[in-house]
């Protein structure tokens, strides 16, 4: 497990310890005055704030010792009543060092009273007289180590099974866009051999604007998500190259709204939905068809839609359950947008498929993955 960090630096930390007993002093005094006030209707206001001042900061100095017992001996389950036993025996020695230490610094700030005990003799007293004071202020601050260390260990798990998720999320994604670059790659360079006993001059600007699209796409691009408009500059290039394919048998429409390309959407999930349309609706009609490309922005949300003229799907393909590109394309955005997002392929009403997708619209993204080196 990851190691969880201090939750307050140790500046700060005994900062806020010393405030805290400084205000516990200060409430004492405070409890003190109200008490003459009511008994005699006068306040001595120096000695009950000095006396609780020295109280509080002989406590305050052995809270080290108390800490370091307490991490030294963590409660275990296992044996309750042994931890029990040493911890009042760590309270009750801890107290009379404290007792020790209050009493004459007790005597040096306010003085020994009017008839005054031996030094030895009055810290034996307040040993005897406020040791159950002391076991309780001792077990109050065991309780809030010990809660404070076990919400610590419940961040750090929480901490940890995130960082699992993430770290499970992203090799899912890696998974799903490596499976995509060969998916892609492999069909273009099909393409490209199947055009080299056509035409080899239509083959050698195939394979330029390839490589002008590898280098577009893979050339150091980490990110799983890109802007809109740098998707549709890499989606240019594939369209080029399938241009040069079906020559004049592919006709591209694109309708973009100009309030959408700053959104980020996962890189290269534009091409796979063009690709299928391409392969179902134009590759196999002898005219060729028409591909409609279109992104809007509306109420938070970016949709793209992939649209050709072709016979459709039929009824038995309808339940999209193969094809890498379209099922990688919907396990993309279900893992990177969980329920925020939609994926759809259905038949048009006037012929033809429809591929629509949806995203929450956003310009900031903190999904990474690692460069390879």
């Amino acid at each position: 497990m990851e190691t969880q960090p201090p939750l307050l630096k140790p500046g700060l930390k005994w900062s806020i310890i010393f405030l805290c007993w400084t205000g516990f002093a200060l409430f004492f005094a405070y409890q003190i005055y109200l008490y003459q006030f009511r008994t005699a209707h006068q306040i001595e206001w120096l000695n009950p704030l000095l006396t609780c001042l020295c109280w509080a900061y002989v406590w305050f100095g052995v809270t080290p010792l108390i800490l370091a017992v307490v991490n030294r001996l963590p409660f275990q389950r296992q044996h309750p009543f042994r931890a029990v036993i040493l911890h009042s025996l760590a309270a009750a020695i801890i107290f009379s060092l404290n007792s020790a230490l209050y009493v004459p610094l007790l005597r040096v700030v306010v003085g020994a009273g009017a008839a005054p005990r031996p030094l030895l003799a009055e810290i034996w007293h307040v040993i005897l007289t406020e040791l159950h004071i002391g076991m309780v202020i001792y077990w109050l601050i065991f309780g809030i180590t010990q809660g404070l260390d076990y919400y610590l260990r419940y961040r750090a798990g929480e901490l940890h099974a995130a960082n699992l998720e993430t770290r499970l999320m992203q090799a899912q994604l890696n998974a799903l866009r490596m499976q995509l670059h060969p998916h892609f790659l492999f069909n273009t360079l099909n393409s490209i051999s199947v055009l080299m006993r056509k035409d080899v001059d239509a083959a050698d600007r195939m394979l330029l604007q390839l490589s002008t699209l590898l280098r577009v796409t893979l050339a150091g691009n980490t990110a799983h998500e890109i802007r809109l408009e740098q998707e549709l500059e890499i989606l240019e290039c594939y369209l080029e190259i399938e241009k040069i394919r079906f020559q004049d048998r592919l006709t591209v429409k694109m309708q973009i709204d100009p309030a959408a390309l700053a959104a980020l959407v996962p890189q290269l999930i534009l091409q796979p939905l063009v690709e299928n349309a391409i392969r179902h609706g134009i590759a196999e009609s002898e005219k060729g068809g028409i591909i409609e490309i279109r992104a809007e922005r509306q109420n938070g949300t970016v949709h793209l839609q992939v649209r050709d003229n072709g016979s459709g799907l039929k009824l038995a393909a309808q339940n999209f359950s193969v094809g890498v590109g379209l099922s990688n394309s919907r396990s993309r955005l279900e893992y990177l947008y969980g329920s925020a997002s939609h994926f759809e392929v259905r038949n048009a009403e006037d012929g033809g498929v429809i591929v629509a997708a949806s995203l929450p619209f956003h310009t900031e993204t903190t999904i990474e993955v690692e460069a390879k080196k």
